[in-house]
Formats: structure tokens, sequence, C-alpha cells
């Protein structure tokens, strides 16, 4: 739906087709600025979720109409109901050929939500967003109901709002996604965000627009923290900078002494893959694990999804968590205590890479969180899936960028490692973050189309239905191969 509101792709770009990070959008519908706060449909999301409803005046309930009303439905019906917004269902997929609208209505009854047509005074829209019908309608009735509702923030005085996402860019340091409640925002202000303080040193909107200020309901990321923010986390503009940086230092300093306090539970742990041998001698097993994701709000999720999995013979010891690639020093860490280290969405550079392998340190990536549920539990229950490592055969560097007719971007590259050859798997890493995975489309040298090019050597590679190239992006091909157990 959003894909088609903004004219972007964004849901693409989203592991498995599963929007897994809150995003917002701001769009304009007949002079009137409407925000969108998009939360995942994942069920294990449901922080990020709850925090969504927490900043929201209406929340738009999406229910496909093949699926009908799942448990992730129940769930943000709850979580609007707790925050006591109004709600907007939207009635998506109607084209399928197994679509039935009645049975959703009838499901949306069952949980006290009774649709107009029946009598009851909740607005249903049915729509499809891959056919583009019915999303003006959805549009215009959400418009109806802040009217309804006198939805209204007074855009005078110190800013204040909420942190919906937060990530560490190596470029540009802490940077967080915030949505102004109060006030107005701007380039300049001091700022606290839980634990994080700074002054606002830019402010850049959902449309990667560098901007000087933002009012009530604009989403924006900020950059000048002096660390990454929770995210949830309620920020405030201050009087100074001064009163910020106290403020913020003693709220970290409370963060880290709870930290430390959770640590005392990390023990000597297992292998994931001992897991089920040291609960068939009677041992309570202790797994220390290492999280690293590309967001605070994927972090939570995950940790929160697997203290799940915890069971009586199992316990999970978080040696670390924390949002970036995985480094050397993560490597060190896990080698002293004897950690595996799971990834979501991020990759160890190569140096770490090393590091590992020398240590014999287990790192495994994911990039959809239910994989790595199922990896866990089926450690647990000594089921653990095939293992595939992922080799990698080249690395090339991105150092230019060339903008081609009817071709889009071409990426000028100078091969690091390996060699990259056309056809094979391939991933963009940025700052330690996979961006983008698929495969290669033309691979060139000057103007000849080859089929790989070698360590030391420059060359031109295209990309089917990626654009978004940056200088110093990494580029990786790669191949799975499967890991015999021993």
């Amino acid at each position: 739906m959003l894909d088609k509101i903004r004219n972007a792709n964004v849901v693409s770009g989203e592991a498995g087709g599963i929007t897994q990070h809150i995003g917002a959008y701001q769009v304009v519908q007949d002079g009137k600025k409407v925000t969108f706060i998009d939360t995942p449909g994942h069920a294990a999301f449901t922080q990020m979720r709850a925090r969504g409803a927490q900043v929201t005046d209406i929340v738009v309930l999406m229910v496909a109409a093949d699926d009908g009303v799942m448990p992730q439905t129940i769930e943000a019906i709850s979580h609007a109901r707790a925050a006591g917004v109004p709600m907007v269902v939207a009635i998506n997929k109607i084209d399928k050929e197994n679509a039935d609208v009645q049975r959703v209505l009838a499901q949306l009854a069952e949980q006290l939500l009774v649709p107009e047509s029946w009598g009851g005074d909740t607005i249903c829209v049915e729509m499809s967003a891959q056919q583009n019908l019915g999303v003006d309608d959805l549009i215009e009735q959400l418009t109806i109901v802040a009217e309804i509702e006198e939805l209204t923030a007074n855009p005078s005085g110190r800013a204040k709002g909420v942190v919906l996402e937060a990530n560490l860019d190596t470029g540009r340091g802490p940077v967080a996604t915030i949505l102004v409640d109060k006030g107005t925002l701007k380039v300049g202000d001091p700022i606290v965000a839980g634990g994080a303080w700074g002054r606002v040193r830019a402010m850049i909107d959902d449309k990667g627009q560098q901007i000087k200020e933002a009012g009530p309901s604009t989403p924006v990321q900020v950059l000048g923290l002096s660390t990454v923010p929770q995210a949830g986390d309620e920020f405030r503009v201050a009087p100074d900078e001064k009163t910020a940086r106290t403020v913020g230092e003693a709220r970290e300093q409370r963060l880290r002494a709870k930290a430390q306090r959770g640590d005392a539970r990390v023990q000597r742990g297992v292998k994931l893959e001992d897991v089920f041998t040291q609960i068939q001698a009677g041992e309570v097993a202790t797994l220390n694990l290492i999280l690293k994701a590309d967001v605070q709000g994927s972090l939570e999720a995950v940790t929160d999804s697997l203290r799940r999995l915890e069971r009586d013979e199992v316990k999970l010891a978080f040696v670390h968590r924390a949002v970036g690639g995985v480094t050397e020093n993560d490597i060190t860490l896990a080698a002293a205590t004897n950690a595996t280290i799971l990834g979501f969405n991020v990759r160890p550079d190569r140096k770490a890479r090393d590091l590992a392998e020398a240590e014999h340190v287990e790192i495994r990536s994911y990039e959809i969180i239910y994989k790595l549920l199922e990896d866990i539990e089926s450690a647990m229950i000594g089921m653990l899936a095939p293992e595939y490592e992922e080799i990698v055969t080249g690395e090339a560097e991105v150092r230019e960028v060339f903008r081609v007719p009817k071709l889009g971007g071409i990426a000028g590259c100078y091969v690091r490692t390996g060699q990259i050859t056309r056809g094979t798997k391939v991933r963009f890493i940025r700052e330690g973050v996979i961006i983008w995975k698929g495969a290669i489309t033309s691979l060139r040298r000057f103007k000849d189309d080859v089929r790989e090019v070698r360590e030391g050597f420059e060359c031109g590679i295209g990309l089917s239905d990626f654009q978004d190239l940056k200088p110093g992006d990494l580029i990786e091909t790669f191949e799975e191969k499967l890991v015999v157990r021993t």
C-alpha cells in the first residue's frame, strides 16, 4: 500500500517480503499532510508494533482478503485499543482468486470491530494495493476520521516526540529516526533522547532531503547524537547543550549499570550444535550469544523472541548486543566466552571473518527472523538443520557510479580479492550492513562484456533492480556450501 502511495518500492527491499523495520513516510493528499508509520506484520515484532501504536493518531489495520484475520491482526487490534486510537480497516488483496471479503468482515465482527455495512461503526475499505484499487478511498477515509477526531498539535515551543528507530552509521555516526509530537525541531537544537544527547547537526526527511526544521507529525532522521538511542525513547529539546549532556549522561550511566547486572548471567557456554548433547546428559545448558543487528528495533525484537525460547534445561545468556556489523572485537569476545554470534541483516567484514576462522568462532547470519528462531529452537531439540556456509568468492569496492540511459546505475569497481563472476549470488554491503541481495546483470572491462574479473582489475558492474549505489560500498559474490557436521 505504501508503495503505491509514495510511488516508491519500499517492500521489495525487505527480506522474504516481510516489512521488518518501522518506517515513517509523509504524503500530501489534497493539500493535507498524512504521516504513515509502517510497522511490521510479522508476529515476532510485537515491541515495534506496540511502539507504533503509541505514537499513532489513527491505526490502519491491514487484513489480507485471502488470509483473513491472523494472530498478528488480533495483537495489533489489542495495541490499538490500548493506545486508545480509532481504527480504519484496509481489506487488501481483493483481486486474489481466493479472496473472501465477507469472511474477513465476519472475523472482524468477532473481534468487536463491526463494519459500517453491518450496522457498526468500523470503517472498512476494500482495496488492492497491487492493482492500485481503493488506495485513494483509504486516504480520504483517514482525512475524514482526522477531522472528526480534531487532530491538532501546537507547532510552537520546544519540540518533543519519540524515537522510532536508530542505528549506527559509520560515516555519519548515530542516526535516529524520530517523529515530532509537539513543537518544532530545528537544526542546532540541543536534545536528549533516552541516554543519548547532542545538538541537531542535520535533519533529513523521508525523501532524503536535508531540512532546517520539522513540525508536529513530521518524521525525520536526526544526526548529532552522542550514542544510539533506544527505539521507543522519548526525545525532548533541552534548554541548552549543558543540560542535555547532564541529563543524557546520567541516564546512560543508569542504563550501563543495568546492563552490567544483566551480564552476571553469562557463564561458560556451549556451542550451538552441542546444546542437545548437554541436555541429554541431564545438565542445564547455557547458550552464550552475541547478537548484532542492523537497527535497534530489530535488535530488541530478536532478543525478545529468543528469550521466549528459554526452557528449564536451556538458558540463553546475551554476552553482548549491539547495532552494527560483526567486528573483530565481537570475535575476540566470542572466543573468550565460547559464544555463538548471531547476525541479523549484518555481515562480518573480511578481517572479522578471518579471525573467526582462526579462533573457531561460529557466525550465523540471517535476514528473516523466523529462520533464526527455527535454528535456535532446532538446536535445543537436537534437530539442527543442515548449515550452509557462505563462501565469499570475490569482493569489489565501488569507486564511482555512472548513470547510463536505459541501463540505470553502473558501478565502477576495483576487485580487491578473489574474482567477480557474472551469474553468481551477490550482495551489497554498506558499513557492515547488507542493503541488497540479487544478481549481476552485466560485467564489463572497458567496453567488453566479460564473464569474470579477477583481483587487482577494474570493472563495471550493472545490477537488475538496485540503483542506490554509492562510492565506498562493497560488492560480495558468494556461493553456499553444505557444512558437514562432525
